[in-house]
């Protein structure tokens, strides 16, 4: 069984990425991983027809589908419940009628707000940010280095909190029972103001657990390297760091980044620890637009692209499966694309781009 205390270097994270954990509640047993599949049919980001781009989580009921259940015949026989307790009513029965070593849950996957490195690249233009403004910490008039939120990125948590509280007390919708974040600091404030001040369940407060893996993709943009353990403590006393996390970043390399390959090795590998340690079935993720979507390569989900402060249900079954997981080579950091000066905000590409790159931005 892997016991996830973080390693303290990326050699040797990557050498045992393929390790695998066995699902609660058996995860002392070895020879067996955990299949993850999204099941579709219930939210509207499931549907291919479904358009990211224009999508409105806010205007939709979290994209939960209007539709009955084969549980709403004895639990709402009147229709008086809503869509979010007959949805939690057929998860309930789902998780009760599978078989041992399955489990069905609900994540909550949020997009951290706006931050000032997402304002930079749109004030210097895509291929400016990567291959220049992204290595320096600011420009003089803001500072990117592990962004903060801006002023826009404080009134998109708060406008998810808003909308929370709404979906709470009219649909019932059910809340997270734990939460997790990632460690850089856009996402600290983000889940912070998306979930305080709610009226959650005494038992299931908002306590955020911060876990290394959750971060964005690792490259040498300066946005991506993480505060120390330190400060996250000091900036936020009440959230819980996981074991075996470092006091320095260890992971971020300058002009270097990981590969999608390992991004999704190392997004199963806390998913994994995640559902192994976890016994909730509603679960809060607070997290980046590039780690989100390797989340959701894990999990089988479609391709679907937040928006800065956005917010994707995603309804996972996981089973155990014996026997060996699949294995996925890890890949070595690749260089980064530099520029010796930043091109025109009118360039469409980067004198170094290459076929992969895409903005880090995220």
């Amino acid at each position: 069984m892997l016991s996830f205390a973080l390693l303290t270097a990326w050699a040797v994270v990557s050498a045992c990425m393929t390790c695998s954990v066995e699902a609660a509640p058996n995860h002392n047993q070895q020879n067996s991983y955990i299949n993850y599949t999204t099941v579709t049919g219930y939210f509207l980001q499931d549907e291919a027809a479904t358009n990211a781009s224009t999508f409105s989580f806010t205007d939709t009921n979290f994209g939960l589908i209007n539709r009955t259940y084969p549980t709403d015949v004895n639990y709402d026989p009147r229709g008086k419940k809503t869509q979010w307790q007959r949805f939690a009513n057929q998860v309930f029965k789902l998780n009760r009628d599978t078989p041992r070593g399955t489990q069905y849950r609900l994540l909550y996957l949020g997009r951290h707000g706006e931050g000032y490195h997402n304002a930079a690249e749109s004030y210097h233009g895509t291929p400016a940010w990567n291959c220049y403004y992204s290595l320096l910490d600011g420009n003089g008039t803001v500072t990117w280095d592990d962004a903060r939120l801006t002023p826009a990125g404080v009134t998109q948590a708060l406008t998810v909190n808003a909308y929370w509280a709404s979906q709470i007390k009219t649909q019932k919708v059910p809340t997270p029972q734990n939460y997790y974040t990632s460690p850089l600091t856009r996402c600290l404030s983000t889940a912070n103001l998306t979930f305080s001040g709610l009226k959650l369940p005494r038992r299931h407060p908002f306590v955020p657990t911060v876990k290394e893996f959750f971060r964005e993709g690792i490259s040498g943009h300066t946005c991506d390297r993480r505060g120390s353990k330190s400060y996250i403590q000091n900036a936020f006393p009440s959230y819980k760091i996981e074991p075996g996390f470092t006091e320095t970043d260890q992971l971020w390399k300058a002009f270097l980044q990981e590969t999608e390959v390992d991004q999704d090795i190392r997004s199963r590998t806390v998913l994994d620890d995640v559902f192994s340690m976890d016994r909730a079935t509603y679960i809060s993720i607070t997290s980046h637009s590039g780690e989100i979507a390797s989340l959701l390569r894990v999990l089988g989900h479609r391709p679907f692209r937040l928006a800065t402060g956005a917010v994707i249900p995603v309804l996972v079954k996981a089973e155990t499966i014996g026997g060996s997981a699949p294995t996925t080579a890890a890949e070595p950091y690749r260089p980064i694309c530099t520029c010796t000066s930043p091109p025109p905000r009118t360039a469409t590409t980067s004198d170094c781009s290459f076929a992969t790159a895409t903005s880090s931005s995220n």
